[in-house]
């Protein structure tokens, strides 16, 4: 059975997204049938089928994890843009399954297109753990096809692209889920009980330290390397050469260069900031409405590659007098 697939016209367009609500053209599901007793005795029936688009370094660490220590869920399928990404992924997955049913297992499929992964109709839900500047419009694509979203944060880099998302969720009656694990972790929720529920006092003024992110990176243009699909991975962003700083390391799962190029994300603010600021706004019991002021300094690389913010601090004020201060200054956490 041939579980390597690919296409070599993938289109990522954020901008044909934001223009046009019509539905993407899907090709027919690959159907891939396992006997229940690889997995032991949970049926297949029983369980949900999870593609994960995007198998680089928080995909390998956090996402599949969460997903294979449970029994209920199988994932059925890996998709990158990166050929070695998804024989490693394939790799990953099988040896997990083997280990846990004691047998071989070779049973992961793998994809170079999310449409052909999207067409899967053994597939229930995604996983998405892509670079940031690609997460609206594959979270669109999968609830137009059907499929349950776990959305790894920022869920997008613009507010109409994260509106256009959230109107095609609610019309598509699917459930979507942004990757914020601090939300699930017992030590954050407590934290946020005790708060909410005055057993500290009251709040007055709230700090968040966010890490930094070094300048620098290489802007020599170099070779794409075999494999990788650059085009697809910049999608609907300004074309420019291929460098290994500006996307990701070609040999193992490294911090990747994108994560310091304002082309792609914003850096470490809606990075780690989506989790420490999402839980104190959880703690404020602000969640749903944020702040009423907000301003800010920061400073910018002159030179070099990666060109997202450098020392910084933004200030807000609540419509309950409370504020707060966000810094690299400050030790990486909230208080």
């Amino acid at each position: 059975m041939e579980t390597e697939k690919s296409t070599k016209n993938a289109t990522y367009s954020r901008r044909r997204f934001l223009k046009t609500s019509a539905g993407a053209a899907v090709a027919a599901g690959f159907p891939a049938i396992v006997p229940s007793s690889v997995f032991g005795q949970n049926a297949p029936s029983n369980r949900i089928n999870i593609g994960a688009i995007g198998v680089g370094r928080i995909s390998r660490t956090h996402d599949l994890p969460g997903l294979w220590k449970y029994d209920q869920a199988r994932i059925l399928a890996v998709c990158d843009l990166d050929a070695g990404r998804v024989q490693a992924g394939r790799e990953l997955i099988d040896g997990i399954y083997a280990k846990k049913s004691g047998k071989p297992y070779q049973g992961t499929l793998g994809y170079n297109n999310y449409h052909e992964l999207l067409a899967n109709k053994d597939i229930d839900a995604v996983v998405i753990s892509t670079p940031d500047h690609q997460h609206a419009i594959l979270a669109v694509y999968a609830v137009r096809a059907g499929k349950d979203v776990y959305l790894q944060k920022p869920a997008s880099l613009t507010i109409a692209e994260g509106r256009r998302m959230a109107d095609e969720v609610k019309k598509s009656g699917r459930i979507l889920q942004i990757g914020s694990q601090q939300r699930s972790w017992k030590q954050f929720r407590r934290a946020c009980e005790l708060v909410r529920n005055g057993r500290i006092g009251d709040i007055k003024h709230v700090e968040i330290g966010l890490p930094g992110d070094p300048s620098g990176g290489n802007p020599a243009p170099m070779p794409v390397p075999a494999g990788f699909n650059y085009d697809a991975w910049l999608g609907s962003t300004p074309e420019v050469p291929y460098t290994l700083d500006r996307v990701m390391p070609t040999h193992g799962f490294d911090r990747p260069g994108w994560l310091r190029c304002e082309q792609f994300g914003a850096g470490m603010i809606t990075g780690w900031g989506a989790h420490h600021v999402d839980t104190a706004h959880w703690g404020m019991n602000t969640e749903l409405t944020g702040p009423v002021e907000i301003w800010g300094t920061a400073e910018f690389p002159t030179s070099g590659l990666w060109d997202v913010h450098g020392p910084f601090k933004t200030n807000a004020v609540y419509a309950n007098g409370v504020t707060m201060t966000i810094s690299g200054e400050f030790q990486n956490g909230i208080k």
